[in-house]
């Protein structure tokens, strides 16, 4: 059950942290209309890209440890 919980709450921050990034290959990069500029991740944004990454691998396990109980 505390499990169960905890997936729901890293599904949740998981959501939010996606729903957080700007993403910069909109409708206009499907029709060429991207400019090629290729840009680092500075400050918040690299941060809130490293706390994806952990909240998905996070995920991962519990998801796992979920089907393995």
């Amino acid at each position: 059950m505390i499990f169960d919980i905890i997936q729901l709450i890293l599904a949740l921050l998981l959501t939010g942290a996606i729903l957080m990034q700007s993403s910069s290959a909109g409708l206009g990069a499907v029709f060429g209309g991207d400019a090629g500029v290729q840009r680092t991740k500075r400050g918040v944004e690299k941060k809130l890209h490293h706390t994806t990454i952990i909240l998905a691998i996070l995920f991962l396990g519990v998801a796992l440890v979920n089907v393995l109980n």
